[in-house]
């Protein structure tokens, strides 16, 4: 089928305002329309992806629209924070503008990942009459208690690192080859540009800034189809099981071994023909077509095998499960925490204590793992393993399917009103070797929920519990589940102000296990057909990428530091002419005996070269704290033409507030 490719598209918004988008779509006849929204720069950002996905859809009869959101490529205004209530208005707006063309049938469907499939979630809650169906993937319905900046209460690092990237990406211009006035529009978004994390920071409770944008506050509000995706190497999984579980509407859910990326791009494999799947739901759904894409299981997961650490993976070796629904009663698997370890039975008498130094979890990967050649995968935990308090089973009799969250209930004593708790399940080969199935992680200010946080008082008995991550595992026999328990999760999560030290009285603990038991239907899934895409976009990499993951040891002062250094290379694109470069560097470093001594520094480069006109950005974030407050400081400098043109920088104290 032939294709017409609109480059740029202005749509009009009510108010006047203009957002730009690429539309590809079929030539002639009128078509359903996927909506994709993002403010990743459509023409120098996302083009590589864009173009390998996008016009495949057209060539198949469906029209594809991605629209640069406002503030961000080559749209009008300026983005102030992510999920804005003005955003998800202007996308209920563009659909009932794209449902109106004269080449469009009047059906949207909406899409994307990560950003834009929070978005896509929001705008279906807003019930634009146009919107029929929507993908969700690598996303989250609950923006406190699992996206980039909160986990269980505690405060993620990987917060400030995103807010490092978007203070560089905001601070480059609009593509002058689209935009005669594109000079006007930057320096209103560089008068604009600030760090974000200061904004998140002053938010560590669930509170109403939060509850906004979380589409689970309110599920019933999601009526139409949803396809929920994710991938087990991404950390946006947990949000699959409960899409399934809550929605009433029709939904599917698919979790593959894949990191933040499309089912058909990136790593780790096996990957699978993901347009394909998508297309089939999209006929469904906007063409009224009987593709069978809702007779198959509601639920279909991916069981890794077990396999040995490693910092990345080109490939899991696994099988696909599949399921009604998330989850089916089963008999779960419990052991209880006793002096010896995980037993069937639990075993009073005797007290254990934990404290782990302020530098223990940096063997564990980081929290945003992006798959390909990222060393970004926790390696052997064994060193780890020593740092918390290890329970471990007997060998295993037989093999075990785990797939779920895993829910661990202790009875505990803290010394400090405040203290981090993360709890890691390992799986321990015969030779010792420690390989991490899952993890979680709890503020126990937020043990009873985090709208209302609250301190411990030392040395009181209180009961908590802690879900760790979904997760797809087998188990071999001949290997030893280990339970490890930590009071600190460094560079993932930011320390406490102190050294707690954590009770527990044996035989009162417990970890319920998510068994799954072998089912009929599993034999019974049909194979993914083949990963097709578009041919990719004509490119030359002036520059190739590569990525770094250093952990050192100075042993004089005995401080721990990680550098993480990814560079994503140069690259022109030799249709548009337009050329794209970036590179980012983050360290974390801490004294072992002294929490107050975390030091978090981010840097990102963006570069941006289009008819003659080349500008670059780069910002810096960097968090200190005290036992009141953290630190936060910002600094972005944008260059024409390697000239500066903006510096902008700030300082933050925020006052700890359970944190």
């Amino acid at each position: 089928m032939s294709i017409a490719v609109l480059d740029p598209l202005f749509i009009p918004l009510p108010d006047g305002r203009r957002l730009a988008a690429t539309l590809w779509r079929p030539a002639e006849g009128k078509a359903p329309v996927v909506l994709e929204a993002l403010p990743y720069r459509r023409r120098d950002g996302t083009i590589f992806r864009d173009a390998e996905m996008a016009p495949w859809y057209a060539e198949q009869g469906l029209a594809y629209c991605r629209l640069d959101l406002a503030g961000s490529g080559e749209s009008d205004g300026v983005l102030l924070d992510e999920y804005l209530p003005a955003e998800q208005q202007d996308l209920s707006d563009v659909i009932a503008w794209l449902a109106a063309q004269d080449w469009c049938s009047g059906r949207v469907g909406m899409t994307g990942i990560s950003w834009g499939g929070f978005n896509s979630l929001q705008v279906a809650a807003r019930r634009p009459p146009a919107l029929k169906a929507i993908i969700a993937l690598c996303c989250s319905d609950d923006r406190f208690a699992d996206d980039v900046h909160y986990m269980g209460g505690a405060y993620l690092t990987e917060d400030p690192l995103w807010s490092s990237f978007i203070l560089a990406l905001n601070a480059l211009p609009p593509d002058p080859q689209q935009r005669a006035d594109w000079q006007a529009l930057w320096q209103q978004r560089l008068a604009a540009n600030r760090c974000w994390s200061a904004t998140w920071l002053r938010h560590q409770a669930r509170d109403a800034y939060w509850r906004q944008g979380s589409v689970c506050e309110d599920w019933e509000r999601i009526r139409i189809p949803v396809y929920a995706v994710g991938g087990w190497d991404d950390s946006y999984s947990n949000a699959v099981p409960r899409l399934l579980r809550h929605l009433r509407g029709p939904k599917k859910g698919l979790i593959g071994p894949w990191s933040h990326s499309h089912p058909c791009r990136g790593a780790p494999g096996p990957l699978i023909g993901w347009l394909q799947e998508a297309l089939r739901w999209w006929r469904h759904w906007l063409l009224d077509e009987p593709t069978g894409i809702m007779e198959g299981p509601a639920l279909t997961a991916w069981i890794t095998e077990p396999e040995r650490p490693a910092p990345a993976y080109a490939e899991h070796p696994g099988r696909w499960v599949a399921d009604a629904g998330w989850p089916r009663a089963e008999t779960p698997l419990t052991f209880f925490l006793n002096a010896g370890g995980l037993g069937a039975a639990p075993l009073p008498g005797g007290e254990m204590t934990l404290r782990s130094p302020a530098s223990a979890g940096m063997e564990c990967g980081r929290w945003g793992g992006y798959g390909g050649s990222c060393p970004d995968m926790p390696g052997d935990q064994r060193r780890e393993d020593a740092l918390g308090l290890a329970f471990d089973t007997a060998a295993l009799e037989a093999d075990l399917d785990l797939l779920g969250a895993p829910l661990l209930t202790l009875t505990l004593a803290c010394d400090a009103p405040r203290a981090n708790l993360t709890a890691r399940l390992c799986a321990v080969d015969a030779d010792g070797t420690s390989n991490l199935l899952t993890w979680g992680t709890l503020n126990l200010a937020h043990r009873q929920g985090s709208a209302a946080p609250s301190d411990l008082v030392p040395g009181e008995r209180v009961t908590v519990a802690l879900a760790l991550n979904d997760f797809g595992r087998r188990v071999a026999a001949g290997q030893r589940l280990r339970l490890v328990l930590a009071t600190q999760h460094w560079p993932i999560l930011w320390p406490q102000p102190w050294l707690a030290t954590v009770t527990l009285a044996a035989g009162e603990g417990r970890l319920i296990l998510p068994l799954r038991r072998p089912r009929a239907e599993d034999a019974a899934l049909p194979p993914f057909a083949p990963v097709v895409v578009a041919p990719p976009v004509a490119c030359l990499a002036e520059r190739e990428g590569r990525h770094e993951r250093i952990l050192e040891t100075d042993v004089g002062s005995g401080r721990r530091s990680v550098t993480l250094h990814s560079d994503y290379g140069r690259t022109r694109l030799t249709g548009s002419g337009l050329v794209t470069e970036s590179w980012c560097r983050d360290s974390f470093s801490i004294l072992p005996e002294d929490p107050l001594s975390a030091r978090l520094d981010s840097e990102w480069f963006i570069a941006s070269e289009s008819a003659g006109v080349a500008a670059d950005a780069t910002a810096r974030v960097t968090l200190q704290g005290d036992a009141e407050a953290l630190r936060l400081g910002w600094r972005v400098v944008a260059r024409l033409d390697g000239r500066e043109v903006s510096i902008r920088e700030g300082g933050e104290v925020i006052p700890r507030q359970h944190l």
